[in-house]
């Protein structure tokens, strides 16, 4: 299912962000959806495929093999790219425990995407052009290094692609794409081979 979007009446005066921030933070979303901000709109998306949680429980426990005590991997996080004024939530981010430790208990400001480590997209049909092209140009202005995107609806077949070295100009310098059934290395602190052969297509 495609994702549906918020309407909202006129903001008040002041930052367009501030007032998409505070209706963010305020809304009820039914269990299992995600509501982020993109194009100066709030955007609903409904809950994923059993196989999406799947691959993210299979890539969850893999990066846990190795990772440093000082970091952690949370499910569906808020994430702020603050240079286009974004609000991602995506399946996985890694970051420093001590980030959202620290976190005011009073808000739910997102964090910024430029401390995550890694982020990890997953596909799904109605949301798979927008993790391919928005997120990955967002993620990039955003200084997030390692982008992992997971994408069971390649016209290649199913791929999964490591994007590093991030540029200003929305793209990344590097990119380590691998069919399903080939094994992908995450670098430092990961320092993990990916196993994809039993990602459900």
């Amino acid at each position: 299912m495609a994702a549906a979007m918020v309407e909202h009446q006129q903001e008040p005066e002041g930052r367009p962000w501030d007032y998409l921030l505070r209706t963010w933070q305020e809304l009820d979303v039914p269990e299992g959806w995600r509501a982020e901000i993109d194009e100066g709109h709030i955007v609903l998306a409904p809950p994923p495929h059993a196989h999406h949680h799947g691959i993210a429980a299979k890539v969850q426990r893999r990066l846990y093999t190795n990772l440093p005590d000082e970091l952690e991997i949370y499910q569906t996080l808020g994430v702020h790219v603050t240079p286009l004024d974004k609000l991602y939530v995506p399946d996985l981010v890694v970051m420093p425990a001590e980030l959202i430790d620290t976190a005011d208990s009073e808000t739910s400001d997102p964090v910024d995407a430029s401390e995550a480590l890694l982020i990890v997209e997953i596909t799904s049909k109605g949301n798979a052009r927008e993790d391919r092209t928005k997120k990955y140009r967002a993620y990039a202005r955003g200084g997030v290094p390692l982008y992992l995107l997971i994408d069971r609806f390649d016209t290649r077949g199913a791929m999964a692609t490591l994007f590093t070295e991030p540029n200003e100009d929305g793209t990344y310098k590097r990119s380590d794409p691998v069919p399903f059934g080939k094994p992908l290395v995450l670098p430092a602190p990961f320092d993990v081979t990916l196993s994809t052969d039993a990602f459900p297509v």
